[in-house]
């Protein structure tokens, strides 16, 4: 069976980035290690971490009992109190937030500071969504179907700015802006945040789905850049199978000759889709 392993698959900067600072700590001898939420959207390096001495918070109740020990802030960055409750509690930040996530907290702590009412397309409760929504100043929208747009109804007489999640459908971002801007606005900034890396993955995985027999896509099962590579596979071939560990893979679903793909979300380790690649070539 021919295999065809997309190139952007595996670990982006912002997840590799965080995940090594991460380790840098645990390598230092750093005790106690916290992340604010799990590092990154993959349970096994999660597990991995945990079993290396590293403890995940949940909820800011947990973060006021704490005393000591150093808070990494998770890739998917959190609200700027957060950042306040740490430093009140006198403890040590380590923010492993992505470098892209990071400039759209800017994008909208500036925007909203002048007054302008805040859009953000993206999927409500996603971690990287509630931590921008953490820093806007005033009215702010989340948008993620087009059903949302639709009812969407702004402030009147205030500009808008439209952000992206970083890990957004490109094609369904620029769906749900055309939408919005039927609408009539006097101001519209539109600043598609969508990291490059998010879109050159998608785009690779539909070219690669459209001329393979199956299709395997790699990743989380609560890695929202995951599950959009499986919808976009999944609309270009039939045969698309969504697996997070080597355990998932059941050749058996595979044809027995012909092509098959694989790609993986943002944080997939490497050695993951490798060790899938060698499993489909048996």
């Amino acid at each position: 069976m021919e295999v065809i392993v997309a190139k952007t698959a595996g670990f982006c900067f912002g997840v590799k980035r965080a995940v090594e600072q991460v380790y840098k700590q645990i390598e230092e001898g750093v005790k106690p290690i916290y992340t604010y939420g799990p590092i990154i959207h993959n349970e096994e390096v999660v597990r991995e971490l945990q079993e290396k001495g590293v403890r995940i918070i949940e909820r800011e109740e947990e973060l006021d009992a704490l005393s000591e020990g150093t808070v990494i802030i998770r890739s998917h960055g959190v609200p700027e109190h957060i950042y306040e409750k740490i430093r009140a509690r006198g403890l040590h930040i380590v923010d492993a937030t992505c470098p892209f996530v990071k400039k759209i907290h800017r994008i909208v702590r500036e925007h909203s500071a002048k007054g302008d009412g805040i859009v953000i397309i993206g999927n409500e409760g996603h971690p990287e969504v509630e931590g921008i929504k953490g820093w806007c100043l005033g009215p702010v929208s989340v948008i993620g179907t087009e059903e949302e747009a639709e009812r969407f109804s702004p402030v009147p007489g205030k500009r808008l700015c439209i952000v992206s999640q970083t890990t957004f459908n490109y094609k369904k971002f620029d769906k749900l802006v055309e939408i919005i801007l039927k609408m009539s606005y006097d101001e519209v900034d539109i600043l598609n945040t969508i990291c490059s890396a998010t879109e050159e993955r998608q785009s690779e995985a539909r070219e690669i789905a459209a001329k393979v027999d199956s299709m395997i896509v790699i990743g989380g099962m609560h890695s929202s850049n995951t599950r959009k590579l499986f919808e976009i596979c999944k609309m270009e071939c039939g045969n698309t199978y969504y697996i997070q560990t080597l355990k998932d893979l059941d050749l058996q679903r595979l044809p027995s000759i012909g092509c098959v793909g694989i790609t993986a979300g943002a944080s997939t380790p490497n050695i993951l889709i490798e060790e899938v690649s060698k499993q489909c070539q048996i």
